[in-house]
């Protein structure tokens, strides 16, 4: 049986978020969830919902992370806060997976602190299955490393190459380095001493790529900085809300086009549906001991219950025993062929 811990206080409207993704959670999978924050509040939350709590387990967590907290400070300062408390849940072993809507920086810092990275790795890293031409493609980091060294980005190239054979299915993923040039001397000063890194580290290599050939499909794992990836994520989640949003006016605008709309109904929905950012849920931080995802602090519980089938499916596919195998011999090659780990 799987158990997943919910952070009840991560998201920007917490808990109500939480309380209606855990309800259905337990009546879809009938599998126990674990939820941290204020007993006594989450409690009342939940009788004023009419919720059981057969299924549903309260684990007292009184201190709250606020936005405005230092990561790392508040990972030390604040052991009794949501986040830490479900991280010590996992570390113990009473859970198999921690999913928050809560402070990226925070959650890093607590799984940092209280979990430890994977041997051999200096810094874990978000990483996100986006749609592409053609499918998927992993992108990391999206988030966690604002600032990176080129070693980090071989680092995250080894970390997405193991998620896209796991998650995607393909034997030997096509990485690429995101820049703003094909050409192996574009980008910037990172980029630049990135690229000889990656070219010899054993991976499938493929160079530089821009993110319209990312979009393309031209590579199954695209690596960055968190900053870039970041604007990347929240650029193109944006824009595909735009696209729709003016598809849709455009579709009121005449007769004509509301009886052609009538017809492509059915499309129009599967490809929200495809772009829709709630569908994917949360991310995994990838290179930390525990399963953690991390989804955005504007999560409502459609994305809070995608978060947790992920998590559940990772916690299936032994997503972390794949990843910690697999990691190890890539980091073997990447010595061998004497890149930096």
């Amino acid at each position: 049986m799987t158990r997943i811990v919910l952070d009840a206080m991560g998201s920007d409207n917490h808990p109500q978020p939480e309380l209606e993704a855990a309800a259905e959670a337990v009546r879809r999978w009938d599998e126990p969830i674990l939820l941290t924050g204020p007993r006594e509040t989450l409690q009342g939350a939940l009788r004023q919902m009419g919720v059981s709590l057969d299924k549903l387990e309260i684990v007292d967590a009184p201190e709250v992370l606020q936005m405005t907290d230092k990561p790392a400070r508040s990972a030390r300062g604040k052991p009794r806060s949501s986040m830490a408390v479900g991280m010590e849940l996992l570390k113990e072993g009473r859970a198999q997976a921690f999913v928050t809507a809560g402070n990226t920086g925070g959650a890093m810092a607590n799984a940092l602190f209280r979990l430890g990275r994977l041997r051999g790795l200096k810094r874990p890293a978000l990483a996100i299955a986006v749609p592409v031409h053609g499918g998927h493609a992993v992108v990391l980091d999206i988030g966690a490393n604002a600032d990176c060294k080129p070693d980090y980005l071989l680092q995250f190239a080894l970390l997405g190459a193991v998620y896209a054979q796991i998650v995607l299915g393909v034997k030997q993923p096509r990485v690429g380095l995101l820049s703003n040039g094909e050409e192996p001397g574009k980008g910037n000063q990172l980029v630049k001493e990135a690229y000889p890194l990656l070219a010899r580290a054993g991976l499938n290599f493929s160079g530089n790529v821009e993110p319209k050939e990312f979009y393309g499909g031209a590579v199954d794992v695209a690596v960055t900085d968190g900053f870039t990836g970041n604007v990347l994520i929240k650029t193109s989640e944006a824009v595909a809300k735009m696209l729709i949003e003016i598809i849709r006016r455009e579709i009121k605008a005449s007769p004509l086009s509301s009886a052609g709309g009538l017809l492509a109904r059915g499309a129009f929905r599967r490809v929200a549906k495809l772009l829709d950012p709630s569908e994917y849920g949360a991310a995994p931080l990838l290179g930390v001991r525990g399963l953690v995802f991390i989804g955005h602090g504007r999560s409502d519980a459609k994305a809070l219950i995608n978060a947790i089938r992920v998590a559940r499916e990772a916690v299936q596919g032994d997503l972390l025993g794949a990843l910690q195998e697999a990691l190890q011999g890539q980091l073997a090659v990447a010595v061998n062929e004497g890149a930096p780990t």
